[in-house]
């Protein structure tokens, strides 16, 4: 992997080049909250609603774990972003409250509006919820849990294939040495979800897959793991089955990447580009690949020797900008926005 950090600085380029195939430009950079109403947030996610208009949650609450931590959505209109709004909590009674855990965000090319995330005592035992809207957010459907079985997905965005099926990202830490990765399909938009395992037998600890799109119905995934290399695995029938894991040559410090197919084909990647112990979650990078194997860092979000910089969510608006959104310091999220040409 071909590693550009030392040559472009601190923080962002404001051009970043690849042999003349992509030149990305950093258009805007802003933190998404405004006083909030919490103390520590964190595990942001991002959509498109509609050409003017997008969203962005994160759970937040007094800390990571907390029966105060709520899920809250922020709305970005006319150029600005408005004031969190608490989407869930985790009251289930008068004397019983949970924290929330990892909302996802993601829309639906028949446009459904999706917000799934967790409630429970730890992402051992946390359970699968989802509220909805058809009418971009302006209304949403009442908490609803996922069926036993069924988390959604786990961190990162579902990818809907071009046949409608939508494939969820997700994976399960019922034991501490037991971290496995999944998918969950729906061919009915949501209305009921399959479970299809990844390499049951991989001696990895694996955990929040990001899903690749490649030509003739290959899928690749990357997940987060505690091997300090982000670990691949494949499909050739769009996700109906899926081969063994394997090392990729990107580090990983235990900590969630994201990453998107663009439109022209290329590959996207947001990650912590250190291993366990050493960085850590101080620095965060931007690669690219035209393959899904060879990587190259094409921008370095942040640099720092301390600090939190983490869990990423990416996606390609329909206008061709790139919308990258992250923990900034558990205290806010960061919105960075690239654009693409050729």
């Amino acid at each position: 992997m071909k590693i550009l950090g030392s040559v472009f600085g601190l923080f962002f380029l404001s051009t970043i080049t690849f042999t003349g195939q992509i030149t990305l430009h950093k258009v805007s950079d802003e933190l998404i909250f405004n006083s909030p109403p919490f103390a520590s947030c964190h595990a942001s996610t991002i959509v498109e609603v509609t050409p003017d208009k997008f969203m962005s949650a994160a759970f937040g609450g007094t800390g990571e774990g907390n029966k105060d931590v709520c899920i809250w959505l922020s709305t970005k209109e006319n150029g600005e972003w408005g004031k969190p709004v608490k989407m869930a909590d985790g009251i289930i009674n008068d004397t019983l409250r949970y924290p929330c855990w990892n909302p996802v965000l993601f829309k639906a090319k028949e446009g459904k509006l999706f917000l799934f995330y967790k409630i429970g005592p730890s992402p051992g035992t946390w359970w699968g919820m989802v509220r909805t809207s058809t009418n971009d957010g302006k209304t949403w459907t009442s908490p609803e849990r996922l069926p036993e079985g069924i988390l959604g997905p786990i961190k990162d965005k579902p990818v809907q294939l071009s046949n409608g099926t939508i494939l969820s990202p997700s994976s399960s830490e019922t034991k501490e040495s037991n971290w496995k990765a999944h998918i969950e399909k729906s061919t009915d938009l949501g209305k009921t979800w399959q479970f299809i395992p990844v390499d049951l037998k991989t001696e990895f600890s694996i955990i929040q897959p990001t899903i690749l799109i490649h030509p003739n119905n290959k899928l690749q995934i990357l997940c987060r793991s505690k091997s300090n290399v982000i670990l691949q695995a494949y499909s050739e029938d769009n996700g109906d089955s899926w081969g063994a894991f394997t090392k990729t040559e990107l580090p990983n410090p235990n900590s969630g990447i994201d990453a998107v197919t663009l439109k022209n084909g290329w590959h996207l990647l947001v990650y912590n580009p250190t291993i366990q112990g050493r960085g850590g979650r101080a620095k965060l990078n931007v690669a690219i690949s035209k393959d899904g194997i060879k990587w190259s860092d094409a921008a370095i979000l942040e640099n720092e020797e301390q600090g939190e910089f983490s869990y990423p969510a990416v996606i390609q608006a329909n206008d061709g900008k790139i919308h990258i959104t992250y923990t900034y310091r558990r205290v806010n999220v960061k919105h960075v926005v690239l654009e693409e040409t050729k």
